[in-house]
């Protein structure tokens, strides 16, 4: 169990997608830039298996954008997406309607 305090640190936004690329050498990791309303990101994801790039340009998602960066298949990974996953299924966490990017998720 987490704290309401430890809970209110995480900064949980709605991001666009503008660009979504696989990683050579890689089956599962897609390289994603995403629009944080103003600002810019490069999130890497593991979603290859259950989808392909072309199908999530202009998706809206909710991402983790106070995540420390992290290093994948020397990428940098600036902030990590919300998705709901079972045992062969994955369903990326998006917003009901459309809203603006940088939106902060409440």
């Amino acid at each position: 169990m987490i704290t309401y305090e430890d809970f209110k640190k995480l900064d949980l936004r709605v991001a666009k997608i503008l660009a979504a690329e696989k990683i050579e050498n890689s089956e599962k990791l897609l390289k994603l830039l995403v629009d944080l309303g103003g600002e810019k990101r490069q999130i890497i994801a593991g979603i290859g298996k259950y989808y392909q790039p072309d199908e999530l340009l202009n998706k809206q998602i909710i991402i983790v954008a106070n995540l420390e960066p992290k290093q994948l298949m020397g990428e940098e990974s600036q902030g990590m997406l919300l998705a709901a996953a079972t045992e062969g299924k994955l369903s990326l966490i998006v917003p009901e309607k459309e809203i603006e990017p940088g939106t902060l998720v409440k």
